[in-house]
């Protein structure tokens, strides 16, 4: 069963990695900031459009990288949409100790959507690749211009 669930987990990091649902400069945005991990060569832009009562209304981004950061990015756009920033931040949090561990505090739907990219706390090289959206995704709710994968 473990293995099952560890081959559809990679399945689905696969296919955001190949096919991303959300990798596209959004056509009008509020905020942006891009990410870089230079130790490997990922990088990322999100954009971010929020609605007039202050939530995100919809992610996008653009990102050259491994399938993990494609992935992270294209789950993370699809995940964030509807959430105030407060919201976005906690949930960010939530993911970097999930990569970091393994372990989500919490169940609900947003982290269940993220758990395929759980696994990557067994690649501590790769948790960087994970995380690196997330940390643009900060800068620009931030109005940060850039963001690091530290």
């Amino acid at each position: 069963m473990f293995d099952d669930l560890r081959d559809l987990y990679q399945e689905v990091i696969l296919d955001h990695g190949r096919r991303p649902r959300h990798g596209s400069r959004l056509a009008a945005y509020d905020a942006s900031a891009k990410g870089d991990n230079p130790m490997c060569g990922d990088r990322v832009q999100v954009f971010v459009r929020h609605d007039e009562g202050g939530r995100i209304a919809e992610a996008g981004f653009e990102a050259r990288g491994c399938a993990i950061s494609v992935a992270s990015a294209d789950l993370m756009a699809e995940t964030v949409a509807g959430r105030t920033d407060d919201e976005v931040r906690e949930l960010a949090g939530r993911f970097r100790d999930m990569a970091r561990t393994g372990e989500a505090a919490g169940e609900d739907a947003a982290i269940e959507r993220l758990r395929p990219l759980a696994g990557v706390h067994e690649y501590p090289s790769r948790v960087k690749c994970a995380t690196l959206p997330w940390h643009a995704l900060l800068a620009a709710l931030d109005g940060k211009g850039e963001a690091s994968s530290e």
